[in-house]
This record gives structure tokens, C-alpha cells and sequence, in this order.
């Protein structure tokens, strides 16, 4: 008998283990389990296939300018007709945002609250046109390293044969936006190393309620509308197109009121950055005028503050706790500076400025913003109680009060005065005697600077010491 073969062993071996029902068992088992997970793996990429076929998606980060809109659209009340439509639209998960405002013209006036009801984390399914819309709305565990504020996004997801719904939805939120800012100034802070809005929009401050000397803001509207309509002009030259005004004098006298009435005039917000601020750096400055906001006017108060700190950069790149010199002037025309800029700056002490910073390119043009003259004074007189004083009689008892004091900068003699007084001190005083103009006369003597108020030896009525 011929002996059996190696391989006819092996063959014979493995037929024995198949036929062993315990080996049988578990090889079938393993191999339906083999099966199962090769079949979900099999849909799950087919699922995501499809989803990335099928579908198509926006994400918009919150240091994106759209995304304040998106929830402010978001939190617009919607109208889902059909009964499949508004349970598919159904909202559980809500946040809501508040906002104040003045109800009335005052300052100090009562404020009316407003209130938003918008999705809150997590995912909603909304309904634009013919559409519908996975909104997803994250907060994630990372934050923003200047402001310590959680990253958030929204991810928008629709059928990729309704792509193009996502641009209508994004004019749609800036339309909005834009209505809710109508007749209002935004008014931009740095907040660490970003832009971020003061407060709520404030209400246009019309142009012709700030009341210069004759000629000054009409002078300034007329240079800033001039270089608005003149960009091919300096592309053309290769000029960097950029315009830069420095309003100086003391405190009260309207600097930073003419400014915001200007943004609003132009329909443009206002950018303020204070060079005396704790921690306004050289770098922080610079890298803030990279990100400057669109259509804004950039407002850099008491510039004099960085002449307070002249000094150059330490081995170390420290360069002091405020702007320094040459940190403003790389700022102004530098390489931070950048292009459609409209730049005003202020201060209260011109004599501590340098030459150096006033020169055409970055200064061009230089106006003094001074006290009350007495063509203020009428002008504010007449907005005030222009509509009892009609023949202007109370008018000229006021102004020829103001002159007795030497409020003009003379006296009616012609002798010099230092007593001049700011167009708030005088705004002040009408304020104050709102429906009371002969008070108002009664108490001119209230607007003469406490350093120079008369003392009780002084002759009465005479505006002179003896």
C-alpha cells in the first residue's frame, strides 16, 4: 500500500478541522462579523459620498463681519406655511440677546430694551424660500487669546442643488444689518488686538449741530469730500491715497463732536483709538491699522501722548507702556499705514508736537478748533431759542453780556481777556436754562472759567478788575 503524501495529509488535516463543529462555528461567526464590518464600512463611506455629493455647506467663524448678521437674520420672526413646514422648522433651543437705547433726545434720558430671540447651540433645520437649512451653531472649548471670548461659528448646510440659495441668504442678513444701522453712527474700539463696536449704534449726529467758527467745518466737509472723489487722481501719481487732519485746542471745544458728525455726513463709522490707553503699544497700533474697518474714519485722540514716550526700542524690543514717537509716525505713513485711509487726530497741546509729525503725508491739514467766538455764540443762541427770539432782541442782550465779561477775548474797551469760555460751557448753560432764555442771560456771568472768576472787590457790572 502506497504511504500517504504530505500534502494529502495536510488535505486530509484541514478536512478534519472543517468538519469539526466547534472550529465550523466559530469560523462562521468571524466571518459574518468579518462581513458586517466590511458592510458599515461600506455605507458609512457611501453615507459620506453622498453627503458630499449631495449636500454643500458654509461655515462663518464669529471674527468673520457676516456673522452677527447671519443671527440677527437668524432671529428675524418667519412665517412657515404648511403643516410638514412648521414642524420641521420648529425651533426648541433658544438664546436670546438685549439691547438698550435711549428712548429720548437726552443723554441721560430713560432707555427702551429691546429683546432677540435667536437659535442657541446646537442644530436647527429653517426654511428660506424654497429651501431648508441645517444651521449648526458651536461654541468650542478653544478662545481667542487677545480677548479670552470662546471660538464660535455657524455652519449653514442645504442640498448642493440649492447652493446658490446662500448668497441670496447673505444679502439678505446684510440688508437687514444694514436697516438696523440706518441713521446710525458705529462707533470702533480696540478691544486687545481686534475691532470691536462701543457699545450700541449711535444716532447720526447732524452736521450743522456742532457749530464751529465761521467757515472751519465747511472748510474740513469740503477737503474730505474733494479727496473722496479723487482716488484715480492719486493711483495715477502713484501718491498713496490717504488724508490725514489734525484738530487741536482745548477741551469742549467740539473736536470729537465735529468728527462723529462728519462719519454720519458721510455715512461712514468711526475707528477711535487713545494713544494715552494702558497697553496701546507700537505693535498693537500698527497691527490695529492693518484690520482698520471699511468706510471708516480713524480717530487717534490726545496724540501728544506719544511724545511722552520719545524713546526708541530696548535690545529687547520693549518699547514702553505707550506709543512712542516713532511708533506714531510709522503708523501714519509707514508700512502699517495702508491705503483709503482718512485719518483725524487730536489734541489739547499742539505745543508739544513735533514738526516732524505735522508735515504734508501725514498731517495736511492742521486747524485750530478754539473757544466760544462770538459767531458761536449766536449761532447756538438761535438754535436754542431761535424760535421765541424772533426778532434776535434777547440775542444781542446776550452777546453784549458775553462781551462785557471779556468772554470773546476782549473787553468792550479792547483790553485783552483770558477769560474765554468753551462752546460746551456755553451748550451747557442753554441746557440748563432750556425754556428760561432771559436765565440764560441772567447767568452769563456761570460761564466765566473758574481761574478767572471775578473776586468780591471787583467792580459789578464793569466785566474788569479795579
Amino acid at each position: 500500500m502506497a504511504e500517504a503524501t504530505p500534502s494529502t495529509g495536510s488535505i486530509f488535516g484541514l478536512s478534519s478541522l472543517v468538519d469539526n463543529p466547534v472550529f465550523a462555528g466559530g469560523l462562521g461567526i468571524a466571518s459574518l462579523g468579518a462581513a458586517a464590518a466590511f458592510a458599515r464600512k461600506g455605507a458609512l463611506v457611501a453615507v459620506g459620498l453622498a453627503r458630499r455629493r449631495l449636500l454643500v455647506k458654509v461655515e462663518i467663524g464669529k471674527q468673520d463681519p457676516a456673522y452677527p448678521w447671519i443671527l440677527g437674520w437668524l432671529s428675524q420672526p418667519r412665517e412657515n406655511p404648511g403643516f410638514i413646514a412648521s414642524r420641521l422648522t420648529r425651533i426648541h433651543d433658544l438664546a436670546i440677546t438685549t439691547a438698550t437705547s435711549p428712548r429720548g433726545p437726552g443723554a441721560h434720558g430713560p432707555t427702551s430694551t429691546h429683546f432677540a430671540l435667536q437659535p442657541g447651540y446646537g442644530r436647527h433645520i429653517v426654511k428660506f424660500g424654497n429651501s431648508y437649512i441645517a444651521v449648526t451653531r458651536e461654541k468650542h472649548s478653544t478662545a481667542n487669546m487677545n480677548t479670552g471670548e470662546p471660538h464660535e461659528i455657524v455652519q449653514l448646510t442645504t442640498l448642493w442643488a440649492h447652493r446658490h440659495i446662500f448668497e441670496d441668504l447673505l444679502k439678505e442678513a446684510h440688508r437687514l444689518a444694514a436697516e438696523a444701522n440706518e441713521g446710525k453712527t458705529i462707533v470702533y474700539s480696540a478691544r486687545g488686538m481686534e475691532w470691536s463696536p462701543l457699545g450700541n449704534a449711535r444716532r447720526k449726529r447732524p452736521l450743522g449741530s456742532v457749530i464751529l467758527d465761521e467757515g472751519v467745518g465747511e472748510a474740513i466737509v469740503a477737503d474730505v469730500q474733494d479727496f473722496l472723489a479723487t482716488q484715480q487722481w492719486y493711483v495715477d501719481r502713484g501718491i498713496p491715497y490717504r488724508r490725514g487732519y489734525l484738530l487741536f485746542g482745548p477741551p469742549g471745544s467740539g473736536k470729537t463732536s465735529f468728527i462723529q458728525a462728519l462719519a454720519g455726513e458721510l455715512d461712514f463709522s468711526v475707528a477711535m483709538i487713545n494713544l494715552s490707553e494702558r497697553g496701546m503699544t507700537d505693535d498693537k497700533l500698527a497691527f490695529l491699522l492693518t484690520k482698520l474697518p471699511q468706510r471708516s474714519i480713524l480717530l487717534l485722540e490726545d496724540v501728544d501722548a506719544a511724545f511722552v514716550n520719545r524713546r526708541q526700542r530696548d535690545a529687547d524690543g520693549y518699547s514702553g507702556a505707550t506709543v512712542t514717537f516713532s511708533g506714531l509716525l510709522n503708523a501714519l505713513d509707514g508700512l502699517s499705514a495702508g491705503e483709503e485711509r482718512i485719518a483725524f487726530l487730536t489734541t489739547n497741546h499742539i505745543d508739544r508736537l513735533d514738526p516732524a509729525l505735522i508735515r504734508p503725508g501725514r498731517v495736511d491739514m492742521m486747524l485750530r478748533i478754539g473757544e466760544a467766538t462770538r459767531y458761536q455764540a449766536a449761532q447756538m443762541w438761535d438754535r436754542f431759542y431761535g424760535d421765541v427770539d424772533e426778532d434776535h432782541s434777547a440775542r444781542e442782550r446776550f452777546l453784549q453780556r458775553m462781551e462785557e465779561l471779556g468772554l470773546f477775548g476782549a473787553f468792550p474797551d479792547g483790553t485783552p481777556s483770558h477769560r474765554q469760555t468753551s462752546t460746551a460751557a456755553i451748550q451747557g448753560l442753554f441746557q440748563f436754562h432750556k425754556t428760561d432764555m432771559e436765565s440764560a442771560i441772567e447767568q452769563v456771568q456761570g460761564l466765566i472759567p473758574r481761574k478767572f472768576e471775578p473776586e468780591e472787590s471787583m467792580v459789578e457790572g464793569s466785566g474788569k478788575t479795579p
